[in-house]
């Protein structure tokens, strides 16, 4: 925590664009050395003044590949990873990092284009740009089909098998856009918002972000100034409801936050309420702390939901385990399905996640909240009269050992995974799978518009006569 306190607007005259060096807000400036022409000079060329120099290759662009890229091959036989490009393109690419084995680039002129390419309608994507989004460039079932080409390639490497994957629309964005409810925003020295460039800490100033949901785009915290802050993160999980900001200070700085019209949080102490904020989701009504894991897509809470009771299908007496739990989104429609004569377990190891789980499931007298880490041991111990276990876990996955102890559990009947990672959602599906359990269903979301990742749910059931 910053040595001294916030003071809440005393940056609040300010706009971004009356900061020193800030050209108008054209989507570059004397910050960055950004330049607000290079997209205007015709869809799919991105290339700059120094575009014929070392570096620069051409390319033939093949499939889609994890980090945002596609692959190609060098005519020496390397592998490369190049970003902004399309499968079936030939681009002209610039090499960014280079190794032994491969290297990255980012196609900065299209020299023959597929159909499914568009303009990018955020001045901030490209090469060198915003790191933010990955696929702008692409339309959104091609964005799709790409996803489900990088889900079936992890699933047959990893999983060891061969599943048809389509990734589904969503309902809550315009047209892949304004659907991100919770925008976590990097500093610059002179309190300019922006985001990191493509694996890089360097921070590309924007005025605006146009996967931010309408409660952000209408605070418009990009157009502020937020002197002595390295972070700001800002949730509004309703289009007409509160919204919440939360602040990190610069190690030894003195932050100044604008005024807002918003909850406010600053190196984890709440100076203006509300910090906590009231999503509706299929009839219940949910409370989400500052800071906790929320699925960040307008309608992703809604669409998984009730994609689980379809998948889970549980059954009124069923014991169930809700691993991952956060603020208990799958628990209150768990705990409606199985009824009083059944009985819910929802572990989350966050404690101010844990705390709104238990005030949101409070009225449920069958339902217990253990503010745990899901391990092995806590299965075994609390698991024995699970008929069904729903994981939601971070990107990382549930993790070998996890799924390995899951498995082998006498009770449990059907494993139904949410993954936002493919690669580790095929490794814990290859335990499994090992195990003798059998994947019956999968379904993918786009959650994401715009960018490389997906999200899985996937039911996974222990085959009749197969016992551990």
């Amino acid at each position: 925590m910053a040595p001294d306190e916030p003071v809440e607007g005393a940056g609040g005259g300010e706009r971004a664009d009356d900061e020193a060096g800030w050209a108008g807000g054209a989507g570059g400036g004397a910050d960055d050395g950004g330049r607000a022409g290079d997209l205007e000079r015709g869809a799919g060329n991105w290339a700059d003044d120094q575009s014929i120099s070392d570096g620069l290759v051409e390319l033939v662009i093949g499939a889609p590949a994890a980090g945002g890229g596609c692959v190609a091959h060098l005519d020496e036989g390397r592998v490369a990873f190049v970003r902004h490009s399309l499968p079936g393109e030939r681009v002209l690419a610039r090499i960014t990092q280079e190794t032994s084995k491969f290297v990255r680039a980012d196609a900065v002129t299209i020299l023959e284009p597929v159909a499914g390419r568009v303009r990018p309608p955020c001045r901030h994507a490209g090469p060198g740009r915003c790191g933010g989004c990955d696929w702008q460039h692409a339309a959104l079932p091609v964005q799709r089909e790409m996803k489900a080409a990088l889900v079936s390639e992890q699933l047959r490497r990893i999983a060891g098998i061969d599943y048809p994957v389509t990734v589904e629309a969503v309902a809550g964005d315009d047209r892949g856009l304004r659907w991100r409810t919770r925008v976590r925003y990097s500093v610059l020295p002179r309190g300019r918002l922006g985001f990191r460039r493509h694996r890089s800490h360097e921070i590309y100033p924007v005025d605006r972000c146009l996967i931010a949901a309408p409660g952000i785009q209408a605070l418009a915290p990009e157009q502020l100034l937020w002197p002595g802050a390295e972070e700001v993160e800002v949730f509004a999980p309703e289009p007409d409801g509160e919204r919440v900001v939360g602040v990190w200070s610069r190690r030894h700085a003195r932050v100044d936050v604008p005024r807002l019209d918003a909850g406010l949080v600053v190196d984890g102490r709440t100076v203006r309420e509300p910090t906590q904020l009231q999503v509706q989701v299929l009839g219940h009504r949910f409370e989400v702390s500052a800071g906790v894991f929320w699925q960040v897509h307008a309608g992703a809470a809604v669409a998984l939901g009730q994609a689980m009771l379809e998948l889970a299908a549980p059954q009124q007496g069923d014991g169930v385990a809700d691993l991952y739990s956060g603020v208990g989104l799958f628990s209150a429609l768990l705990a409606d399905a199985v009824g009083e004569g059944g009985h819910v377990l929802a572990v989350e190891r966050d404690r101010p996640a844990a705390d709104d789980a238990h005030h949101n499931l409070a009225g449920y007298p069958h339902v217990d909240v253990v503010c745990a880490a899901v391990t092995p041991e806590l299965i075994v111990r609390e698991l024995k009269l699970a008929d069904l276990a729903v994981l939601d876990p971070p990107r990382q996955g549930a993790g070998q050992a996890v799924t390995a102890t899951l498995a082998a559990m006498r009770r449990l009947q059907r494993i139904v995974y949410v993954a936002c990672d493919p690669a580790s959602f095929a490794r814990d599906l290859r335990v499994l799978l090992d195990a003798g359990w059998a994947l019956t269903a999968l379904r993918a979301f786009d959650l994401f518009p715009m960018t490389e990742h997906v999200e899985l749910m996937a039911v996974i059931d222990r085959p009749s006569g197969v016992s551990p």
